[in-house]
């Protein structure tokens, strides 16, 4: 998401940049499991970290990753001994800010510009949320990758002279994981797309050669980069 001067995010980092440590936390480092207790919320200063769940039956599914100025918040806020719904997991080398949850809530409270600031971001949030939701539920497990795809050069897009590089080194399971397809389904629909010179691959980073492609097979809506990430 980008932010402004009156983003949720700068607003908190204003606030307790000064009552709380910068902590560096190395990559794969669990930060909360799925149902633990809500004791914290983050503020990703540095680094990349993925959201998401694993089912009961072992397969792991991948939210959101989100990279340096961002929230992370994920509990249902103001409510009495609250648990995480999803799993953090740092993918990169982090620094953190960590609060107590009862001090965000008190500063969000009792500052209406905090206020103000988290309700646009939560509504951001939510649409973003539901646009990725329309993307996977019309286009499919194919399209879904390219929806994903699509994303990701918005949040970790480098303009290259091949093409935009994601600037983000991503396994072809962690692919599937984001898409919430399998691995065998996913490979294939890679493969087809480099056959075809639409992306390419080398040191677990993608290069989009031809993002109009993408866009075309999605009927893309050119959504503000506020709205197209990943985050």
């Amino acid at each position: 998401m980008q932010n402004t001067g009156y983003s949720i995010y700068h607003l908190m980092v204003q606030f307790f940049k000064d009552s709380e440590l910068i902590q560096k936390v190395k990559a794969e480092t669990v930060l909360f499991l799925e149902k633990d207790p809500a004791h914290n919320v983050y503020l990703l200063l540095k680094g990349s970290i993925a959201l998401g769940r694993v089912h009961m039956h072992g397969k792991e599914f991948i939210l959101k990753i989100l990279n340096k100025n961002e929230l992370i918040m994920e509990y249902p806020l103001f409510k009495a001994n609250p648990h995480y719904q999803f799993y953090a997991k740092t993918l990169t080398d982090c620094e953190l800010l960590v609060i107590k949850r009862i001090h965000f809530e008190d500063f969000v409270l009792n500052d209406p510009d905090a206020m103000n600031a988290l309700v646009t971001w939560l509504s951001i949030s939510y649409l973003k949320a539901q646009m990725k939701c329309q993307d996977l539920i019309m286009n499919g497990k194919k399209g879904g990758l390219y929806s994903i795809l699509i994303r990701l050069c918005s949040s970790y897009g480098v303009v290259t002279e091949d093409g935009i590089l994601i600037d983000l080194p991503l396994t072809h399971q962690e692919l599937a994981n984001l898409t919430y397809g399998t691995r065998e389904v996913i490979q294939r629909a890679l493969k087809e797309l480099r056959e075809n010179g639409i992306i390419s691959y080398e040191n677990q980073k993608f290069t989009i050669n031809n993002l109009t492609y993408l866009k075309q097979q999605v009927d893309c809506q050119n959504c503000s980069s506020e709205i197209c990430g990943i985050n």
